[in-house]
């Protein structure tokens, strides 16, 4: 598994960045023959590092947009990349507003697996303006975003990310194809935005509310963790027992929970 060489091969990462820098020559050729990017693209990445990933993207793209809090990666990146094929903002990912990149944006990156969970999250809100994202993550977390109902890795993840976004995992990434090699295996996956979305936007935080109490308490049975929403005649409604766990709901169960409740006879 040969090294992709870069300028910035000699900054050391930081801990507090969870950085782990991709280095795998193949597994990056994999991951642009994945992301099969067109040079008008609208794309931004996370985390570019070094650059590892950035420079064979640019041999394809017009123009591309990264997101980097780290400065000295920064400096780097500016010394490398001219300004007008690079757009650098040096910016936390959680804090940055994606929608100011324009319509049909695609985002690719090797996600910080110390902030993967809040940073999906944070990019579901802006489903609406994606085409499309490219994710690198930790293989457990992939495993609980595309998990289906009833298994192990079902959760509040696989509800809220679901009912945005068609997801597929592509490829497992071990660990030595990094710098330092993490002490997990590393997943890419791609994450496309529903076509139209399964639950009005209104409803959105009552939506989260149930789903996460419904997971709170995962041995537990729908009629203890969701008493404070529904009784009996509500789940005669929706057709739901209510001797069931939230793992047993599927994402289109839960969006039914929130429209009955918003409903007037709810």
């Amino acid at each position: 598994m040969p090294a992709a060489e870069t300028d910035g091969s000699r900054h050391a990462p930081r801990r507090r960045f969870g950085q782990h820098f991709l280095v795998d020559r193949d597994v990056i050729a994999d991951i642009v023959r994945a992301i099969a990017p067109c040079k008008d693209d609208r794309m931004v990445e996370i985390g570019p590092g070094p650059g590892a990933l950035t420079r064979p993207l640019l041999r394809s793209l017009r123009h591309l947009h990264a997101v980097e809090i780290d400065r000295d990666l920064v400096s780097h990146l500016r010394q490398s990349f001219p300004a007008e094929r690079l757009t650098l903002h040096p910016v936390d990912a959680l804090l940055f507003d994606f929608s100011t990149l324009g319509p049909r944006l695609r985002v690719i990156g090797n996600l910080p697996y110390n902030i993967s969970t809040p940073l999906l999250f944070h990019l579901a809100r802006f489903a609406g303006a994606l085409r499309d994202l490219h994710v690198m993550l930790q293989r457990e977390v992939v495993a609980r975003m595309v998990a289906e109902p009833s298994t192990p890795d079902y959760g509040r993840l696989s509800v809220m990310l679901q009912y945005r976004f068609d997801m597929e995992q592509l490829f497992v990434v071990p660990p030595e194809c990094f710098r330092p090699a993490p002490k997990v295996e590393s997943a890419v996956v791609r994450l496309l935005p529903q076509a139209r979305p399964l639950i009005d936007a209104d409803r959105e935080m009552l939506l989260a509310s149930i789903v996460s109490a419904a997971f709170s308490q995962r041995r537990k049975t729908l009629r203890n963790t969701l008493h404070a929403h529904l009784g009996p005649r509500d789940y005669d409604a929706l057709g739901i027992d209510p001797g069931w766990r939230a793992e047993n709901l599927s994402t289109a169960q839960f969006i039914a929970i929130a429209n009955h409740l918003s409903s007037p006879s709810g």
